[in-house]
């Protein structure tokens, strides 16, 4: 089959790759019919490579057709399923109170870290991802979702992280009727987050540079900026003096106008990958640029919820700000399970309250995958959210 490899930084390369076969009675292996580029995928591309080997296959958010399923799945081949990112057994402690990406079960306990996840590094578990034709889905008999046939992949394919991950910021964020909730990034997560603040009746504010971005967000209801000098005054301002509510980092590690981070991982990538490894393990700092804004930008009292992946260890935090403003800080993967229930019926809903139809700027077959991997962190073309199509041609052309 064919699928997109991790090769080196800033460097993924489309290979033919051994079909995936059933392990345990409880796998299943899917053709993959849709797949995404996510923003977590743009760590691997360009900071987390330490934990990265060549030849890693890498992606996170499939969707696809059963095309094999072990006895005790419970699934049949033909059945079309969204594959959530974390792998989970549905069993264990954790999993039993909602905490599906903390699953014992699948913990890579040799690097600290919570459940597996697809195509994400040995830091969890280096699972072959779903940017390929094909897909072994370990512990099939809980984690793919059912869904029906009539509606478009695009439809159903985000509930694989982007929009639990979401949904599960602004449920952390505590938000709801007449409640004032900004978003910190207006990627894709940021884009839902977004939506969703509106969706639960609350103002919502969204920040970020790229004037695409704004003008997506804005058309769903979002009040926009662009993240100057006056723009945490003017939110403020607007939520009594205060600031707003709640606050939800789409953002992540990877911040702009974060110096020392910005050095600290141009530095991890230039060390072997062994003492890159290490240093990231126990020293690693992140870009915290957009995690201080939310710090700053939250009334006292009100909630930071972070949507945006961090991996630094030694990153410093205002902690006299936090206690002082009494910031309840909320975070964590997303347990993708715990909120297809209420989300379901919002992707398979007719008028599309969350605007699922307008995400995707860019349908691209896999082949083109290196290409779209540099416009999507490039943010180039007007790039938001790019998904592959497996069974379109392999090739781009010149």
């Amino acid at each position: 089959m064919r699928a997109v490899t991790w090769q080196g930084k800033r460097t993924m390369s489309v290979e033919t790759v051994p079909d995936p076969v059933l392990h345990s009675p409880d796998d299943a292996i899917i053709e993959v019919t849709s797949t995404a580029i996510c923003g977590s995928d743009l760590h691997l591309y360009e900071v987390l490579g330490p934990f990265m080997d060549p030849g890693d296959i890498v992606g996170h958010e499939p969707m696809g057709i059963v095309v094999e399923a072990g006895r005790d799945t419970r699934l049949a081949v033909g059945d079309r399923v969204v594959v959530p990112f974390t792998i989970s057994c549905g069993r264990c402690w954790m999993c039993s109170r909602g905490l599906f990406s903390q699953c014992e079960t699948t913990q890579v306990t040799e690097h600290g870290s919570g459940a597996a996840l697809f195509g994400y590094s040995r830091l969890y578990g280096s699972v072959p991802g779903g940017q390929a034709e094909f897909l072994r889905v370990p512990h099939a008999d809980f984690g793919p979702i059912r869904v029906g046939t009539e509606l478009p992949d695009h439809r159903y394919l985000f509930l694989s992280d982007i929009l639990p991950t979401a949904w599960q910021g602004v449920r952390y964020a505590g938000v709801g009727a007449g409640d004032t909730l900004a978003v910190l990034g207006l990627g894709p997560v940021g884009q839902f987050a977004a939506r969703i603040g509106v969706h639960r009746g609350a103002r919502v504010f969204g920040i970020d540079p790229v004037p695409e971005r704004r003008e997506m967000a804005a058309r769903h209801g979002v009040e926009v900026f662009d993240p100057g000098s006056d723009t945490i005054a003017a939110i403020r301002e607007v939520c009594g003096g205060r600031g707003p509510d709640a606050v939800v980092d789409a953002v992540g590690m990877e911040a702009h106008g974060s110096p020392l981070g910005g050095a600290a991982h141009a530095a991890v990538g230039l060390l072997p990958d062994a003492l890159g490894r290490r240093l990231m393990e126990t020293g690693g700092v992140d870009r915290l640029a957009a995690l201080h804004a939310a710090i700053d930008l939250v009334r006292r009292g009100g909630t930071v919820s972070l949507s945006g992946v961090y991996g630094g260890q030694a990153s410093p935090m205002p902690m006299l700000t936090l206690f002082d403003k009494q910031i309840q800080l909320r975070m964590g993967q997303c347990n993708v399970k715990r909120w297809i229930d209420d989300l379901l019926p919002l992707v398979e809903d007719p008028a599309d309250p969350l605007g699922i139809d307008d995400l995707v700027t860019h349908r691209v077959p896999l082949g083109a995958a290196p290409q779209a991997y540099a416009m999507f962190q490039q943010k180039s073309d007007g790039c938001i959210k790019v998904v592959l199509d497996p069974r379109k041609e392999h090739h781009v052309q010149p």
